[in-house]
């Protein structure tokens, strides 16, 4: 009898087993990265659970999770810039996740004070600049780049942007809205040309002596320096990188994160997902594959990163990003920055 019960048992332990792996992971992602499909290959491997991913624009995925409300089978969002993630826990997209490992390995400053959402990667937002152009000595600061001397030399994308949103934030929080407003119009002046195209394309338009310094993400950088297109690489190979405020609060960074979605009906098997995106394997992955950092403490950098130097990084936890990223767009149209 006990042996039957025994038996019995069994096979409704695995049919329960069965009954929670049998539906795919559904995530919502906006990063673009061939080696992410790696990552889903190995969570898979790992852990036996399917995973479905459906990519879009940040913006996109995000009206699509409030049209489908309740009803979403999507079980994570995954998004770069911590100020769409803020955004994302604003709309009430995000679950409070309650994880011992999530706390323990991703720093305070790269996390949700209420664990709504939690990154995973890191990037900094430095200038590069032309070496035969560009004394480096002369290079010190953000706010320096609203100097007179850098008239008609600034490389710079549209303030619709997230990632200069979010470096106007970091400026408001470190010096209030006035004079983030007297620093980005200066900015604006001292622009080369009209703010346009993406971080790559203030690469290479350094590199052609459209401009002397530009602002951007380290990891296009790195994309560009190990790009299939030889073009690509030369232009990378002609400039240098900088990072700012190193005697200051130290250079703004962001991330890459993600959060488990209000509407899933797999919150365990997500938030699992999240705490293997801080893995050891998954994050020495970063460096390598998508040039990014790692948000775990002690991971080593690649070696093209470690060309670029150690750098101090502004403390400021990332969740003020989306606290201040309204009134930086309202700041950058005040200030005729497009």
């Amino acid at each position: 009898m006990h042996i039957k019960r025994a038996i019995y048992t069994t096979l409704f332990s695995f049919a329960f087993l069965f009954s929670q792996a049998a539906e795919p992971l559904v995530i919502y992602s906006h990063r673009h990265y061939q080696a992410d499909e790696d990552i889903y290959k190995a969570f898979t491997e790992q852990t036996g659970i399917e995973v479905q991913v459906l990519k879009a624009g940040a913006n996109e995925l995000m009206e699509r999770l409030k049209a489908e409300g309740e009803t979403s089978k999507a079980d994570l969002l995954l998004t770069s810039d911590a100020g769409r993630l803020g955004e994302a826990k604003a709309l009430g997209l995000f679950t409070r996740i309650d994880s011992e490992i999530l706390t323990q390995q991703v720093p305070e400053a790269y996390r949700d004070p209420d664990g709504t959402w939690y990154g995973f990667s890191m990037r900094a937002r430095v200038l590069v600049y032309a070496p035969d152009r560009v004394d480096v000595a002369g290079l010190s600061s953000y706010e320096a780049l609203a100097d007179a001397a850098w008239r008609g030399r600034i490389l710079a994308r549209s303030s619709n942007n997230i990632y200069n949103q979010s470096l106007l934030a970091s400026l408001i929080a470190a010096h209030g809205k006035a004079e983030a407003l007297t620093w980005a119009t200066a900015v604006r002046k001292n622009m080369a040309r009209p703010p346009q195209g993406s971080d790559r394309d203030q690469i290479r338009a350094v590199a052609a002596g459209l401009g002397d310094v530009a602002i951007v993400n380290t990891y296009y950088l790195g994309l560009l320096l190990n790009s299939p297109e030889p073009k690509d690489r030369a232009a990378a190979q002609k400039v240098k990188i900088f990072f700012p405020n190193q005697s200051g609060r130290g250079t703004h960074v962001n991330i890459s994160g993600g959060g488990v979605l209000a509407a899933s009906k797999q919150k365990a098997n997500a938030q699992k997902f999240l705490e293997f995106m801080v893995s050891e394997d998954i994050q020495k992955s970063f460096p390598g594959n998508t040039y990014e950092y790692p948000v775990v403490e002690g991971i080593e950098w690649s070696a093209l990163q470690k060309s670029w130097g150690k750098f101090k990084r502004d403390p400021l936890n990332l969740a003020q990003l989306y606290e201040d990223g309204k009134e930086a767009v309202r700041l950058f149209n005040l200030a005729g920055w497009e």
